[in-house]
């Protein structure tokens, strides 16, 4: 059996674990609003067709801020089509699923939506066909008072004070030839810095992301980001990342390695904006938001797309989730977290049904896959100071990755309640007997090790193992191959 060596010390800070990291997405896009948060009629749902059980489980699941309405549906979407009585609503074609929206689920129902979940709000504003002022007339509708055209409107509309919004996407993956109004680096740059600059004009409180790439296999990646932040840096918050990892080749080993690859694409992100800054003589240094990430089982999607003409809320992308997923899950939020400095927003797509951790049937249930587990203990015991490890121990061969470490640990300190978190995936298919040093927090005591064991099931639930014993501050768990696993510890009160 291999062995390895974590040191715990909350001498080894990296940074808050910023709630924000927990966030999801919601896009018009399949069954993820139509048949998924929203379904008048369902036995679940509220007098507006907000789903009871969805929302039960958007709570259940810790999400902490959602992304909205897109993805690749903002870039031709009219913000104005989904506000005001539903009856006036037009029907539209959506060009980037190919569907037909029919905007009885807009703004107004998103933002009441996101009260009762009790998640953030993130907005994105269409810099594909619109600009400026769209993004401007949405600001104005959202978040001012009242005594101008769009804001009165939106009082007349029954919701008299301001939403609020504080967190807004300039645009989505503008960078891909696959979106309504791709861009150039330049003209995008250009673009996100006059909307920037306007938008605070307006609200100087929000804070605004800018597209990054859409993938690190870009043919244009770094070098869109250096152009885009030439022009926006010192107007923007936020630099996007996107990501997805799909094990269809069935290479366990290579898609359990994802999150070195997601570990290395925020690193190089992190070193252009740094670049960028030093340049521009900026002090102030940008955080990256992770607004989409997941596995994503990516060669069916053309499928899906080609079998059917212009409908209502087809189903798409409607991933089964497998215990092994949520091993790699698990093991990309340990990623985000261990970058908790420069990560501020991370958001895994999506929320429902399209490859997403909730899963419903039209008229009938909504249920949990396998991937909502890890999400779910990490959003909710990732709380407090992010801890820095380096475990020492065994590696292994990858076709993607060539060497890989076999164990990915991180460790969230709670000071105010006490509570040590150990998160840790051993990637590798041998069992890892691993010694917790935790000699730097005195009094300790284990009160839980949950893990999940990678594989082929879809009905998945973590295994509740004994917890470790500690004898001079050291802790030794065995971590089977592969697997996720959670260890939690508890100073005395």
């Amino acid at each position: 059996m291999d062995t390895a060596r974590v040191v715990i010390d909350p001498a080894f800070r990296i940074g808050e674990a910023d709630r924000r990291l927990f966030g999801s997405f919601v896009e018009h896009m399949g069954r993820c609003v139509y048949g998924g948060v929203f379904e008048p009629g369902h036995p679940a749902a509220d007098r507006l067709g907000l789903r009871g059980d969805v929302l039960e489980l958007t709570r259940e699941l810790g999400v902490s801020v959602v992304r909205y309405p897109g993805g690749n549906f903002v870039s031709g979407y009219r913000w104005e089509d989904g506000v005001g009585p539903v009856g006036d609503r037009p029907r539209r074609l959506d060009l980037a699923w190919k569907t037909v929206e029919t905007n009885a689920f807009g703004l107004d129902e998103f933002m009441v939506w996101a009260r009762e979940a009790g998640v953030e709000p993130m907005l994105a504003v269409n810099l594909g066909t619109r600009g400026v002022q769209d993004a401007l007339d949405l600001l104005e509708y959202t978040n001012h008072p009242g005594g101008s055209y769009f804001s009165d409107a939106r009082r007349q509309h029954g919701v008299e004070q301001p939403y609020g919004v504080r967190l807004w996407c300039l645009g989505n993956e503008l960078d891909g030839p696959w979106q309504v109004g791709h861009k150039t680096a330049e003209e995008y740059g250009r673009l996100a810095a006059e909307t920037a600059r306007a938008m605070k004009m307006i609200d100087p409180g929000v804070s605004l992301v800018a597209c990054g790439s859409s993938n690190r296999g870009m043919p244009t990646f770094a070098a869109w980001e250096a152009t885009v932040l030439e022009h926006a840096y010192e107007h923007v918050d936020y630099i996007s990342a996107h990501t997805y990892y799909d094990p269809s080749d069935g290479d366990r080993a290579s898609i359990l390695a994802s999150a070195v690859d997601m570990d290395a694409f925020i690193d190089e992100v992190v070193a252009t904006a740094d670049h960028v800054g030093a340049r521009l003589r900026q002090r102030r240094r940008l955080k990256i938001s992770f607004d989409e990430w997941n596995v994503w089982y990516q060669s069916r999607l053309q499928h899906d797309l080609d079998r059917r003409g212009w409908v209502e809320a087809p189903a798409l992308i409607e991933d089964d989730y497998t215990a092994t997923d949520a091993v790699v899950v698990g093991d990309l939020l340990v990623t985000l977290l261990r970058h908790a400095d420069r990560v501020g927003v991370a958001c895994q797509a999506q929320l429902v049904n399209v490859i997403a951790p909730i899963r419903t049937e039209n008229g009938g249930r909504a249920w949990r896959q396998s991937i909502f587990h890890p999400f779910a203990l990490t959003a909710r015991h990732a709380r407090g100071t992010v801890l820095r490890t380096e475990p020492g121990g065994p590696s292994h061969d990858t076709k993607r990755y060539g060497s890989v470490a076999s164990l990915s640990t991180v460790a969230v300190h709670d000071e105010e309640d006490g509570a040590l978190s150990v998160f840790a995936v051993n990637r590798g298919e041998s069992p890892v007997t691993t010694e917790l040093d935790l000699r730097g927090f005195p009094g300790l005591a284990a009160v839980e090790h949950l893990a999940i064991d990678a594989g082929d099931a879809t009905d998945v639930t973590p295994r509740r193992l004994d917890p470790p014993r500690l004898d001079g501050g050291r802790a030794t768990v065995r971590l089977a191959g592969p697997s996720w696993n959670l260890i939690r510890f508890q100073a005395p009160r």
